[in-house]
């Protein structure tokens, strides 16, 4: 029988094992972050391209993506980070989405942390409070609309891109009249390109970009204005150079009709180029930006905050996802994320070379053209009628002959007014 000296020797020992285990399994869990996203596309991408490099810089860190279904993503989130389980960094949708979750207490206020510092205030203004004096997502990327064309129909037809409306609709008209091709790979079907992809690109030269996007917040412009009935009169116009069933066309059923050769131009989102690259058949791609209403008008893009990332209030690994949060600020995030993520535009100061050429025209645009957001993305969502969803359905009927244009701009108009107080003077 050991003396009781022994025995508390052999228990301190046991406890000394204990505690030096315990504090192994705890640096392993230190060292671990997991990221939330719905960017299932990306997955493969980010677990073999973009975290390595991290990790490659920060040993002793592991890092898991876990992304969700976009269409569950919102939800699952949510309950996820109501009950404790959600990873420590989550990507966020743009507005209101991630404000709720901010104003829920789910997000860090990240005023000051390290690498939000590379980025400009027009960035921030999709993770902001109202006011913007707080930002709780650091901005990843931003998508930008446009117009791809096939090169060889243009050649064939002896065509340029247009830079003018009056030079668009005479382009339309040379490819409607040859009658080989369909001019625009445009459906109306799923109606949300109809509005996120047409209206909101080529809108922006009529209402001048943020000056008429803040001016309806304001209340200072309604949508019954000159300035934004021209735009629902500039669709409308598009509508008769869609195919003959453009209306039951899904989205897939226009990347199609493009990919195969058979329509000359596809009203696009930046997000589409790395479709196309995988299966365009037998012909380069150009691009052109919305064309301006007139000769010497001044450009406006479509350059819409699309995802940011934020830190989790419950993370139990806050001191490594903060120096993985400070990475997604760093000019090489910016430089891989823009040119591995084709068609996702870094939100920061980093100047970027990207190598995808119609990307590098795209992000180009910048240069020359002021870039604005989706007009209704920010505080004109939250209220019943949902513009989002009345946009889809009158932009739809603008494209298909069924909605006037002055009656469209009426619909959202009084919809509109319904619930926002500055626009019922």
């Amino acid at each position: 029988m050991p003396s009781s000296s022994t025995a508390f020797a052999s228990i301190r020992n046991i406890r000394n094992a204990v505690l030096i285990a315990l504090a192994t399994i705890g640096v392993a869990q230190a060292g671990t972050i997991t990221i939330e996203s719905w960017r299932v596309d990306d997955k493969a991408l980010w677990e073999n391209v973009i975290i390595p490099a991290f990790e490659q810089k920060n040993p002793g860190i592991q890092v898991k993506f876990a992304p969700t279904a976009p269409t569950e993503y919102d939800s699952s989130l949510t309950a996820r980070l109501t009950g404790g389980t959600a990873g420590d960094l989550i990507a966020c949708r743009p507005f209101d989405v991630s404000l709720s979750l901010y104003n829920k207490g789910h997000l860090e206020n990240l005023n000051g942390k390290p690498g939000m510092e590379n980025f400009p205030a027009s960035s921030k203004v999709a993770w902001q409070t109202d006011d913007g004096k707080e930002t709780f997502c650091m901005p990843v990327a931003s998508v930008i609309h446009g117009f791809l064309y096939n090169q060889k129909i243009f050649k064939e037809l002896n065509i340029q891109p247009p830079k003018t409306e009056a030079e668009f609709f005479k382009i339309l008209d040379t490819i409607k009249a040859n009658g080989k091709y369909t001019p625009l790979a445009l459906g109306t079907n799923d109606q949300w390109e109809s509005s996120q992809i047409v209206f909101t690109s080529i809108g922006p030269n009529y209402w001048k970009g943020e000056e008429g996007r803040k001016a309806l917040i304001s209340g200072k412009a309604k949508f019954t204005d000159p300035q934004f009935v021209s735009a629902f009169e500039y669709e409308a116009k598009l509508g008769k150079y869609l195919s003959k069933g453009a209306s039951s066309q899904t989205y897939g059923d226009s990347q199609n009709l493009f990919a195969l050769g058979k329509a000359a131009i596809y009203p696009t989102g930046s997000w589409d180029i790395a479709y196309f690259d995988a299966n365009k058949k037998g012909f380069d791609m150009g691009v052109f930006a919305p064309p301006v209403p007139k000769a010497g008008d001044k450009c406006y893009i479509s350059d819409h905050n699309d995802i940011g990332m934020g830190v989790n209030t419950k993370s139990k690994n806050k001191a490594d996802a903060y120096k993985f949060l400070a990475w997604v600020g760093s000019q090489e995030f910016a430089d891989i994320y823009t040119n591995k993520v084709t068609g996702f535009f870094s939100l920061s100061n980093h100047l970027i070379t990207v190598k995808d050429p119609i990307a590098k025209q795209m992000i180009d645009w910048r240069k020359s053209c002021a870039s604005t957001i989706r007009l209704n993305a920010q505080i004109l969502n939250r209220g019943t009628p949902s513009m989002e969803n009345e946009l889809w359905n009158v932009n739809a009927q603008v494209l298909n002959g069924k909605l006037a244009p002055k009656d469209a701009a009426a619909k959202i108009q009084t919809g509109f007014a319904k619930w926002y107080k500055p626009q019922q003077n």
